[in-house]
């Protein structure tokens, strides 16, 4: 099939929920350029003008008003033959359906000359777009200098042929009736760690379907818990993969359209998950903070595999002057975790202050003991030191400014294996959508070049050390057995019976649920999670803190 020559450029970058000058002056430099480079047509993600997910910001009408006025500000950047297509919500005319609709628009001559509605509206797992948006109900294509153009908006491409039960409507089935030379997506599509591997399996079987060359852009960056990492994708009408544009970076590339009809190469990327966890997590510290106009961190550091993680991560994404580390030990910490603590903070080049809990303990246990005095040592004492360093951790954070970052893990998590108002404190949970297990693997990954955290902390016992001799074990079973019984029952949604098939154990699978069911409550109080998981907590795993589905017990904090 012959087609007319175009040069395209995709515009890969980094937007700001609400921060609609910033978003243009973006777009406003990639036209220039992409001018620059001989470009003829310049493509921006989805809700480029207001950034994405906008959530509840799309039910005030002046945030629509300055979405509007960002479209045609970028029209009027448009004045010497570029044309410009990009994602923004636009106001819905009819009183009847929702006030607005997720539009991609394309801008030529200085005016929006073209509008395609997105027709798919997720609501499954983070998303919830029929909550704002009207569906599209019709489908026309455009042409632009000879190339018919069928425009879509990211999950508009995501049921094939009609084959996605979430769905009755095809849009690209509508579109290739009118005959299209290219399919261009504008899409805005979150980061999971195997999420890169389905997204070029469905864009190829489009490409595949209709047999002409897609191009996909997407969104990089962090907007709070979500995490988009880019990899726009250019395929040619083959299926083969013509372009694949990096991971969690800003990028733009400019492409001949002829070249990309023509390619008979596959040049996908490497996508190895630890790597992309890895520059994911990097990449939403680096964002949460820059985007809310905080500069310095502050986290506890025991010794252990979790916080020596996170403080790795947080110093690679902050600079090592931005990032300061209290070592708290009480009289059940081992003197080999204070060492491991020191030696990692020596390894960061990180500010480190020593300050011991034993007075303090002693202190408030002296307060309580007419109240608990006949009574033994138990869960009460061990919350209650994890708690002493939750407090001591937020002192410095309202004195000095230093946000403090969470450190709890998944598993943790999962079975309220963690103290609240103690160690669940913090401003963002970095690795809170990462199992143990992935845990140890990610700081294998980190460790791959230099010993930065040291062995002993991966080759240790985890231990909270709130009692003589703990150990994790003492509580909890197994992670490698706990985290894929976890596995099957968040992510995959498997009940206990189905679980129990799989040849786990009955009771400790009944064990293991009911300690994440009973535990829902904390969850509902704790920081925003990175999310690089297919199902992490928060936003994507709505569940009522009072359910009764596996006969629970109440709940003990």
């Amino acid at each position: 099939m012959e087609i007319a020559a175009m040069k395209i450029s995709i515009a890969q970058l980094n937007y700001h929920v609400g921060d609609f000058s910033g978003n243009l002056d973006k777009m406003q430099q990639a036209v220039r350029t992409a001018r620059a480079q001989g470009s003829d047509l310049i493509c921006f993600a989805e809700l480029a003008t207001c950034g994405y997910p906008p959530r509840d910001f799309l039910n005030f009408p002046d945030f629509i008003r300055r979405a509007e006025e960002t479209l045609e500000e970028l029209a009027r950047t448009e004045a010497h033959g570029i044309g410009i297509l990009l994602g923004t919500p636009r106001p819905n005319p009819v009183p009847e359906g929702k006030d607005l609709y997720n539009a991609g628009c394309f801008l030529e001559n200085g005016k929006v000359t073209f509008v395609q509605h997105k027709t798919l509206l997720p609501t499954y797992d983070v998303f919830d777009e029929y909550r704002y948006f009207e569906p599209a109900a019709s489908w026309k294509t455009f042409t632009y200098k000879g190339v018919r153009i069928a425009l879509t908006v990211c999950e508009d491409l995501w049921n094939v042929g009609n084959a996605n039960p979430l769905y009755t409507i095809c849009p690209m089935d509508e579109l290739a009736r009118e005959d299209p030379d290219l399919m261009i997506n504008l899409s805005a599509s979150p980061f999971a760690y195997d999420h890169a591997e389905e997204r070029v399996h469905v864009l190829r079987t489009n490409a595949l379907r209709y047999r002409i060359p897609l191009i996909y852009v997407n969104a990089v960056g962090g907007q709070t818990e979500l995490l988009f990492d880019g990899g726009s994708l250019i395929l040619s009408g083959n299926g083969q993969v013509f372009d694949e544009m990096p991971y969690f970076e800003t990028c733009l590339r400019t492409y001949d359209l002829a070249e990309i009809q023509a390619n008979t190469q596959n040049r996908e990327q490497s996508r190895e998950k630890y790597p992309l966890i890895h520059e994911a997590l990097l990449t939403g510290i680096r964002d949460y903070f820059s985007k809310t106009g905080l500069e310095k961190a502050i986290l506890g550091l025991s010794g252990g595999i979790d916080s020596a993680v996170t403080a790795v991560l947080a110093t690679r994404a902050l600079g090592k002057d931005q990032v300061q580390v209290l070592l708290m030990p009480s009289a059940f910490s081992s003197g080999h975790s204070v060492d491991d603590a020191r030696k990692l903070a020596e390894n960061l080049d990180i500010t480190h202050t020593l300050l011991p809990i034993s007075s303090l303990y002693d202190t408030w246990m002296a307060a309580l003991k007419p109240h608990f005095d006949g009574r033994p040592f138990g869960l009460t004492e061990e919350n209650l030191q994890a708690r002493i360093r939750g407090t001591l951790l937020m002192a410095f954070s309202n004195q000095f400014g230093p946000i403090l970052l969470n450190t709890s893990n998944k598993s943790e998590m999962a079975v309220g294996y963690g103290t609240l108002y103690g160690d669940m404190c913090g401003g963002l949970s970095v690795i809170g959508d990462l199992y143990k297990t992935e845990v140890y693997e990610l700081a294998r990954y980190i460790n791959r070049e230099e010993e930065l955290i040291p062995e002993n902390t991966l080759i240790k016992a985890p231990s909270a050390e709130l009692r003589p001799g703990q150990k994790d074990s003492d509580s909890l079973p197994d992670y490698g057995v706990l985290d894929r019984i976890l596995y099957q029952y968040i992510e995959k949604s498997k009940g206990p019976a189905e679980i129990v098939a799989q040849g786990f154990e009955p009771g400790l699978v009944a064990r293991v649920l009911q300690l994440v069911d009973r535990n829902e409550f904390k969850r509902h109080q704790t920081a925003p999670v990175l999310r690089i998981s297919p199902k992490a907590f928060g936003m994507g795993r709505r569940m009522p803190i009072e359910g009764k589905y596996l006969q629970i017990p109440v709940w003990q904090p």
